[in-house]
């Protein structure tokens, strides 16, 4: 059994199979990572630490925008108002 394989083996991958499963995961990607940082730089006065989710946002390709979504999207002043 080989448990590695050199680039020389690239070229026997039959790439008009696993296209058409691999774009959707692609564009699916892409468009989550575009959409995080849309709404990241409209709302960028009231966000907290607007570097440091672009960098995770753009590092971790789907798990960044996911933790941006799920906790980085609290505002400044509502968490003035509750302290």
């Amino acid at each position: 059994m080989q448990l590695h394989y050199g680039f020389d083996e690239l070229g026997e991958i039959e790439w008009g199979v696993i296209l058409p499963i691999l774009i959707p995961f692609v564009v699916l990607s892409l468009l989550l990572i575009m959409i995080a940082l849309m709404d990241l730089y409209r709302h960028r006065k009231v966000r907290e630490n607007v570097l440091k989710w672009t960098v995770i946002i753009l590092l971790f390709n789907t798990i960044g925008p996911i933790l941006y979504f799920t906790t980085g999207r609290k505002d400044v002043s509502k968490r003035a108002i509750r302290d």
